[in-house]
């Protein structure tokens, strides 16, 4: 993390915004307590920032003022939305003519702090609406959070925090990007996870929000977060809440024919195994800070470079930092999800085995290992040539030199296909590799374009890259 940003108290954050005479707003917090307000009100100067501050916890009163949800969840996207353009739409209504040299905000919150039982962990959308001139148009910053404080009161104060520095980054590091995702995590440490955001408007048409998505696994905000093939930032619990999920780690620099074989292929398999409708599935790719950094630091225009061409393929991305996939698989178990399939190479799953085998011979191995292989876990096994001068050779689930004092767990995972090979895999493209693509881009060999999927192939030669 950058260490040349000065970090803010909270309290300062608030009274900076409050001695803004030209900044006012309204705050609709829903579920939390009006923890964000409440921080304005007590550090002073409030009167000339806060026009309203309002709560409907009553499901009937906030149906009359915002509508119903017709999936009947009230901490959701939809929800944040609705807020934000009834209570904007009123500060319009009121006060534009009356204060027209005035930039009008409004913060949003749908929260569902941890209960008694601890049935509920803590989780809420937040919004702000604002304008960076006054008359100008409006922009839109949201996000999901994750609250990982054990009890109600640390959760409350945490989203009064988080509301602050939600708005002081609206309007105190809009030209400065990292440093606004940075902020929202100030002295909220260890004590939150925002793991979709998005900001939108004229003042950030230039703005690529999968680059924020980017920053939040950088900075520690996140272990995980995801967009689509557009794009567009997404949360798990909107897309893939109890549907079944297939992800596909990889380097994907560039995906050439096998990732797109890679992705097609156990794809089918999965949903013939486990009698899935496509409506009910979904398959992913997956990129691990790991992999981003394998050939040096994190460069933005090779992030956006990837993220481009699985776009074009028309894949939704993950991105984490998840070095194994127990992680993930963890974090997943939040959206109940159904079946999860992860697709891994045999050599990486080669990698895997050894690396748990070797760090757990004191009587852990089976513990350690078999992380991979709980929820109901399926594990597809891509083959690799063994040897690139002898195609015929090649390494499998079923032929993985496992060491040996692994092989009788091993096979009990292939018996009960918790293991299983990829079948139906197109053999034809197992020879490229994507070191091939780039050696024969720099020495004008055309004939790269034949080692890659025709809409990556455009990808490259519209946009430039690897020239």
């Amino acid at each position: 993390m950058d260490q040349s940003r000065y970090i803010f108290k909270t309290e300062q954050k608030a009274l900076e915004i409050n001695l803004d005479k030209n900044v006012y707003g309204t705050f609709a917090e829903i579920g939390a307590g009006q923890e964000v307000a409440r921080i304005f009100f007590q550090v002073g100067a409030a009167a000339g920032t806060i026009a309203k501050s309002m709560s409907a916890y009553d499901k009937t009163y906030s149906d009359a003022i915002y509508g119903e949800e017709k999936k009947g969840r009230y901490v959701c996207e939809p929800r944040v939305y609705k807020m934000l353009d009834h209570e904007y739409g009123l500060m319009e209504d009121r006060l534009k003519e009356e204060m027209p040299e005035t930039k009008f905000f409004v913060f949003a919150d749908t929260v569902a702090a941890i209960n008694y039982s601890k049935t509920i962990k803590g989780n809420g959308w937040l919004g702000v609406r604002f304008q960076l001139t006054p008359q100008g148009e409006t922009n839109d910053l949201v996000l999901h959070v994750k609250m990982l404080d054990t009890n109600n009161k640390l959760q409350q104060q945490a989203i009064g925090i988080l509301g602050v520095n939600m708005i002081f980054a609206c309007y105190f590091y809009k030209d400065n990007i990292e440093y606004f995702v940075q902020s929202l995590r100030d002295a909220l440490k260890n004590r939150i996870e925002i793991d979709m955001i998005r900001l939108s408007g004229p003042d950030f048409k230039d703005i690529d929000n999968r680059m924020l998505s980017l920053y939040l696994v950088k900075y520690g905000l996140t272990e995980v977060t995801m967009f689509d093939p557009h794009g567009n930032t997404v949360h798990a619990s909107e897309w893939l809440y109890k549907k079944s999920l297939m992800v596909v780690r990889g380097h994907f620099h560039p995906p050439t024919l096998v990732t797109e074989d890679v992705f097609e292929s156990s794809y089918a398999q999965f949903l013939k195994v486990n009698e899935l409708e496509t409506k009910d599935s979904a398959i992913i790719a997956e990129m691990t800070l790991e992999n981003l950094e394998r050939n040096g630091p994190i460069e933005d225009e090779d992030f956006l470079a990837r993220a481009d061409m699985l776009g074009a393929m028309g894949y939704h991305v993950i991105v984490s930092d998840c070095s194994n996939h127990v992680t993930l698989i963890n974090y997943l178990a939040d959206f109940k999800i159904r079946k999860l399939g992860l697709v891994i190479g045999a050599r990486e799953l080669l990698d895997i085995i050894e690396t748990k085998f070797y760090q757990n011979q004191d009587g852990r191995l089976l513990v350690a290992f078999g992380e991979l292989f709980t929820r109901n876990i399926q594990i597809y096994v891509y083959p690799v040539l063994a040897d690139a001068d002898k195609p015929e050779e090649l390494i499998s689930a079923e032929t993985l030199p496992v060491p040996e004092g692994i092989t009788f767990l091993y096979k009990h995972l292939l018996d009960s296909h918790q293991i299983r090979s990829v079948e139906g895999y197109n053999e034809d493209h197992l020879h490229i590799f994507a070191s091939d693509v780039f050696s024969k881009i720099a020495d004008g060999d055309e004939s790269w374009k034949k080692m890659l999927p025709v809409k990556v192939v455009q990808v490259i030669e519209e946009k430039g890259l690897f020239f």
